[in-house]
């Protein structure tokens, strides 16, 4: 099976292609620039450096948030236009299960997150085997550590926005707490890739945003409208 994975839902935009369970390329930024500028010359990129051709692509994997909403929406617009016109499938993955994944080999317990800023964050909680203990949340980040509190495991703590949150998770839980190097805190699209490999793809038309809150816009909107 071969499968064309985009996740542009943060500030790394990632883009890889497996070709028959093998990571044939991937194409990895962490910088602050464009994704909607950026991500078809890297998808060309990679399918010309793997010798990839579009009607060979079995299925198409996307990271479909939480993240930022314009940087989800491109990556799920694009990989959805794609299928649609390959009629192929396309799969989403939780953005914060595609960073989870890289603590896999982690006895303990794993907690990805993403800076919703305001003191919030993007969180969730797995074990090393991929199985939801906490359900995704936008929740407070000391609510979050105080609820955590309670477990006596280990937690591995992996973010983009690590620096941002790190020292409150010191504060809050000391040596319970564990943080990787630098490359294991970012999404890897091939990982995305493998994912949805494993999983049946569900309706074209179903697969929408993980925002997990609405963006900011849309919540006044409907503030409005109550109070009308």
């Amino acid at each position: 099976m071969n499968i064309l994975a985009i996740d542009t839902s943060n500030y790394v935009m990632g883009v890889a292609v497996l070709k028959e369970g093998t990571v044939a390329g991937e194409f990895v930024t962490n910088i602050k620039k464009n994704h909607s500028i950026r991500l078809m010359p890297a998808i060309d990129h990679v399918m010309r450096e793997t010798g990839t051709k579009p009607e060979e692509l079995d299925r198409i994997a996307v990271a479909h948030g939480p993240g930022s909403y314009t940087g989800v929406r491109i990556g799920l617009t694009t990989a959805k236009t794609m299928a649609w016109t390959l009629g192929i499938p396309v799969v989403g993955v939780s953005s914060l299960e595609a960073v989870a994944r890289q603590g896999v080999f982690f006895d303990g317990y794993v907690c990805p997150f993403f800076d919703a800023r305001r003191g919030l964050v993007y969180t969730g909680l797995y074990n090393k085997d991929m199985d939801v203990l906490r359900e995704e949340t936008n929740i407070l980040m000391e609510e979050w550590l105080e609820s955590l509190k309670e477990s006596e495991r280990p937690i591995l703590f992996l973010s983009q926005d690590l620096s941002v949150h790190k020292e409150k998770i010191l504060e809050m839980l000391g040596d319970q707490a564990v943080f990787p190097s630098a490359p294991y805190q970012f999404a890897r699209p091939s990982i995305i890739a493998a994912a949805a490999k494993e999983r049946h793809p569900g309706s074209l038309h179903a697969l929408v945003p993980n925002y997990l809150r609405l963006p900011e816009a849309e919540a006044k909107w409907l503030e409005q409208q109550e109070k009308q």
